[in-house]
């Protein structure tokens, strides 16, 4: 792999992170800089962690690393999609149910590129 661009988890974390800014920005005003700026935060640090983490991927613990804060990001985004919905702040539910699934199977994703990258980290270096 010559990109992080080349990444599925990256293409698919970038479109929700779009997805949940748009969605962010219709929250009722006074969400908007709240917890709309928590999810807006949250959803682009996943993003923003795999490609920190494809940057140093010569070093594999550092790559490893940043690939558990994206994980990471996710848990935090799926909490702060709960909070908002939670509160009849997101009350389109079909939204919320979107979001969320997405941004589950997406940590799962992650999780099992940690675990390819754990266990076939030699065929991953010699790709660069």
């Amino acid at each position: 792999m010559k990109s992080y661009r080349e990444l599925d988890i990256y293409n698919d974390s970038k479109r929700l992170a779009i997805e949940i800014h748009k969605m962010s920005l219709s929250l009722p005003k006074f969400e908007l800089y709240e917890e709309g700026s928590q999810v807006r935060r949250s959803a682009k640090a996943v993003t923003s962690a795999i490609v920190e983490g494809y940057g140093r991927k010569r070093y594999k613990a550092d790559l490893i690393k940043h690939l558990v804060y994206s994980q990471a990001e996710c848990d935090e985004t799926i909490l702060h999609l709960d909070f908002l919905h939670e509160t009849q702040s997101l009350q389109d539910s079909s939204v919320y149910k979107k979001l969320h699934g997405e941004y589950d199977v997406l940590s799962k994703r992650i999780n099992k590129f940690i675990q390819w990258v754990e266990s076939n980290w030699n065929d991953f270096d010699n790709s660069k």
